[in-house]
């Protein structure tokens, strides 16, 4: 078979029935490694909710309090912008990983792949091999296949629900999710999303299972964007396996494929890895696993499927440092530093500075007779911090400018405080003048913050 045959073009029925794809299992490093990874990813997930650092949780998304635990760390909406920068370091690690290994987020740590992953576990481990499998899928119901089905299904369902009360418990305190499951006295809210994301992860890990990856996914469409020459990815190398033979002593000529057709029975999306790189390939390696088996059978080299690169299978060398990978890089380890220095850097205190809208301004007469302007002003206040602060507000702008309100507030730790303030001063020279609200720790006046306002006095227009 030519490589024009192999890399042309396949002739696919969009209406066709979706056939289930039941994978085989082979011994081999990137199978192990792969079940080792999606085994212990989930036991990681099952024990995030009750780890904790210095007392506090290691990872608390606490919505209704709105701040959120992070190993340590301690995060307010108004931090949200470090959450942006995680998410563009996230898409750019995806654009240099890629472009340098191919698609190993989605054939090794990929919520989607994983999870599908376990659900087939789960699912070999009840109903048999692959060829059990496919035997009793075309069986009719008898008490037996009902028996198999029942308890896979309920497998998946304790899998599903695992996996809900994990998720559910970085936003709740998971004991006292527990607690509410045992009483059932969790609220509806809480009850709808555990049962959103067990329902969720049942359909995808054990229904759509890769129809997931391969339609709803956007990463497989535009990965080829990321893709060079020198990109890692699994092949089939055409020139040493072509023509084939399914003789295990083949004629001269014969290529060292020899058609066992285990490599698309190893594929969790059934593709054929010899027809060249596809789309729906996830780069798991299974078939590399399976086909290195057969070779070892056979007492030929391993590698016929491999990780390669295209410049390698073109006899061409492959450059593992080129201008794209190095570009995404640079710029992967810049904006991670930013990103470290600025949160490693961030000042535990949030001050915000509003003016009062119901009033421009107003006018006080002193006792001893003195005109004053005033402006009121809401302050909010926020410790970030875990440990108590004592700080102190500061005023500047105006001579004469005096404050009628607390000026030295003692927060407790995660604290968030609110207060009135009013300014009072002589009538300015302008109508609209600036201020400059100052909040400094006592403990330490090199942690301060300061934000601006206006003072507005008789002749500022609304």
């Amino acid at each position: 078979m030519s490589k024009a045959q192999l890399d042309g073009p396949r002739q696919i029925d969009l209406y066709a029935s979706h056939e289930p794809i039941h994978v085989r299992q082979v011994p081999g490093f990137f199978s192990q490694l792969r079940l080792a990874l999606r085994w212990g990813g989930f036991a990681l997930l099952l024990a995030l909710p009750w780890l904790s650092w210095n007392g506090e949780p290691l990872l608390r998304l606490d919505l209704p309090a709105r701040h959120f635990q992070v190993f340590g760390f301690t995060f307010f909406p108004q931090d949200f912008m470090l959450v942006s920068w995680l998410l563009i370091i996230g898409a750019f690690a995806l654009f240099t990983f890629t472009n340098w290994l191919g698609r190993v987020w989605c054939g090794y740590v990929c919520f989607q792949s994983v999870w599908f992953s376990l659900f087939m576990d789960l699912e070999r481990w009840v109903e048999g091999s692959r060829n059990k499998r496919i035997r009793l899928a075309k069986a009719s119901w008898t008490g037996e296949k009902v028996r198999l089905r029942a308890l896979k299904w309920l497998l998946w369902t304790l899998l599903a629900g695992a996996t809900a009360l994990s998720i559910m418990g970085l936003f709740v305190p998971i004991d006292a999710l527990l607690a509410g499951l045992a009483t059932w006295s969790l609220t509806g809210w809480t009850v709808f999303w555990l049962g959103f994301f067990a329902v969720v992860t049942f359909l995808m890990g054990g229904i759509l299972r890769e129809q997931a990856c391969l339609y709803m996914c956007p990463y497989a469409r535009f990965q080829s964007a990321m893709f060079d020459p020198d990109t890692l990815i699994v092949s089939y190398d055409a020139a040493r396996g072509e023509p084939r033979s399914a003789k295990k002593r083949a004629a001269e000529g014969a290529g060292d494929c020899v058609d066992c057709s285990l490599c698309v029975q190893v594929c969790p999306t059934g593709i054929d890895i010899r027809n060249g790189l596809q789309y729906e390939c996830i780069s798991c390696a299974q078939c590399i696993d399976a086909c290195d088996t057969v070779m070892d059978k056979l007492e030929k080299p391993r590698g016929l499927i491999r990780y390669t690169t295209e410049h390698d299978l073109a006899g061409k060398p492959s450059k593992t440092f080129r201008p794209r990978l190095i570009g995404y890089a640079a710029v992967l380890l810049a904006m991670i530093s930013t990103v470290a220095i600025a949160t490693a850097n961030r000042v535990p205190l949030e001050l915000q500075v509003l003016r009062d809208r119901g009033s421009l301004y107003g006018r006080v007469t002193t006792d001893a007779g003195a005109l004053r302007i005033e402006n009121v002003y809401t302050v909010r206040v926020v410790n970030k911090d875990r440990a108590p602060r004592t700080v102190t507000l500061a005023v500047t702008g105006l001579p004469e400018l005096t404050i009628d309100g607390p000026q030295t507030l003692e927060l407790a730790g995660q604290e968030v405080r609110t207060e009135i303030i009013r300014l009072l001063a002589p009538p300015p020279a302008a109508p609209n003048q600036e201020l400059r609200f100052t909040l400094t720790d006592t403990a330490d006046a090199a942690l301060r913050v300061a934000r601006e306002s206006r003072f507005l006095a008789p002749g500022q227009t609304p």
